[in-house]
């Protein structure tokens, strides 16, 4: 049976020790981390983070205000991270604004030039992704090795799949990216002695796709309906929890495994960023 990596556990451990930087900043540099979060539209939805991505916001903002928000945050000293929840209303040039948002306070990681410097060779973004970011750190705090390793990871967003697949490549781990269009994907994902899970298709890799003793990070997540629930549904990954946690070396559950990491890497890029503009 699969080790059960405990993203609760490990979240609970980073912000333990975010809460001690905070400390120290406030004591040594009167100096208080602040993230600003933007969230546009009226949104009822927010009770788990990955309804949280569902498209029903509001249009109560036009873009130029959006902008104008931005670079308010921007020039606010007390603010050293700001976080645009995604997504955000057809009217709104997603891109336009990310790219607004200043590279010393992109928290998010998707400013084009932290992506940009992810993805080159020797250079070093000033912030990286959150959930790519909090994967790779379950693989590190469970001792799974990357250098070296054949890494598979399954699907291509921007949000996950590119900077994860970049990460890992950093991490000198051999990178296949499996996609939408990738014809016997079972067969390239049964090569990986890391998977990393994020296609958003709930339960889609089963137990006869893993090689036996790969570490699993199952990012996706699914609501399944439940009957037995209250609420009627369930949350599931992108990963067969019962077949591939007999077969995998190391798995993730969800809930309880990327999910707390996502926020507890943002508390960690927000403290960064306080850390950053302090002159010892």
């Amino acid at each position: 049976m699969a080790q059960i990596i405990d993203g609760k556990a490990i979240a609970a451990d980073i912000r333990r020790e975010v809460a001690a930087d905070v400390a120290t900043l406030s004591s040594a540099h009167s100096v208080v981390p602040g993230l600003a979060v933007v969230i546009v539209g009226s949104r009822k939805d927010s009770q788990t983070y990955v309804n949280m991505k569902r498209k029903a916001c509001a249009e109560d903002i036009s873009e130029l205000a959006l902008v104008a928000e931005v670079h308010r945050l921007n020039a606010d000293p007390a603010v050293h991270g700001i976080l645009v929840q995604l997504p955000l209303p057809k009217h709104i040039n997603e891109e336009k604004i990310l790219s607004e948002i200043s590279i010393e306070k992109d928290v998010d990681g998707f400013h084009p030039l932290n992506i940009g410097k992810l993805a080159m060779k020797g250079r070093e973004p000033l912030f990286v992704p959150c959930t790519p970011k909090g994967c790779m750190e379950l693989l590190s705090r469970s001792g799974v090795t990357v250098k070296g390793k054949r890494a598979v990871v399954v699907g291509r967003s921007n949000i996950v799949g590119l900077p994860v697949s970049l990460l890992l490549l950093k991490a000198d781990a051999t990178v296949s990216i499996v996609h939408s269009r990738t014809p016997d994907p079972e067969s390239i994902v049964r090569e990986a002695d890391i998977v990393i899970a994020a296609a958003g298709q709930a339960m889609m890799i089963k137990g006869d796709w893993i090689k036996p003793g790969a570490a699993v990070i199952d990012v996706g997540t699914n609501s399944v309906d439940d009957p037995t629930r209250k609420s009627g549904y369930r949350l599931v990954g992108d990963v067969d929890f019962a077949e591939v946690s007999k077969i995998a070396g190391y798995l993730t559950p969800v809930p309880g495994g990327v999910g707390p990491m996502t926020v507890a890497m943002l508390l960690k890029n927000t403290v960064d960023g306080a850390k950053r503009g302090i002159v010892e």
